[in-house]
């Protein structure tokens, strides 16, 4: 009985002890070899400027990198660097109904991005990043704009992060 008893409790303690950890958003960086990270202002080109887009864009960036690394961001000169533009900002109508108008709208923003790591001899990574979301056409577009582009935002941010700072 105190066998049993014994190597219950000892099954239970190596039970809890043991933890599985998955994380989608980690960045693979030689801390030893880089420690500062450069993030060029984006400035808004896109055709359609909506005036909030560049700045919220801008500290999402920052967030994102401050958040899930620990570089420090400098204003120049960074062991790495991020730099780009947006480029797009627009609306597309979609699912065209039988009276020739559109049921759907599509909101689109795509940046333009630039990361170069100075640490290493790795090539200049330059990539178009969209996303995009519809909504119904009968819905204010004023409405929804800011809820909008806000998931924009995050997913473009995220994307980068990915693409610069992730070795998948």
């Amino acid at each position: 009985m105190m066998k049993k008893i014994l190597f219950l409790l000892t099954l239970i303690v190596m039970a809890s002890s043991c933890r599985i950890s998955y994380s989608f958003r980690t960045a693979s960086i030689n801390y030893d070899l880089t420690k500062t990270l450069h993030i060029g202002h984006f400035v808004n080109q896109a055709p359609l400027v909506y005036p909030p887009l560049e700045q919220r864009f801008n500290e999402e960036m920052k967030d994102m990198f401050t958040r899930n690394t620990r570089l420090q961001l400098v204003n120049q000169n960074g062991d790495m660097e991020i730099e780009g533009e947006i480029v797009g900002y627009e609306l597309t109508p979609m699912a065209v109904q039988e009276d020739a108008f559109a049921s759907e709208t599509k909101l689109t923003m795509t940046v333009r991005m630039r990361f170069r790591n100075n640490k290493t001899d790795a090539p200049e990574i330059e990539e178009r990043i969209s996303a995009n979301r519809t909504f119904s056409s009968n819905t204010i577009f004023d409405n929804v704009q800011d809820q909008l582009m806000g998931e924009l935002i995050d997913e473009i941010v995220d994307q980068i992060f990915n693409a610069t700072m992730a070795n998948w």
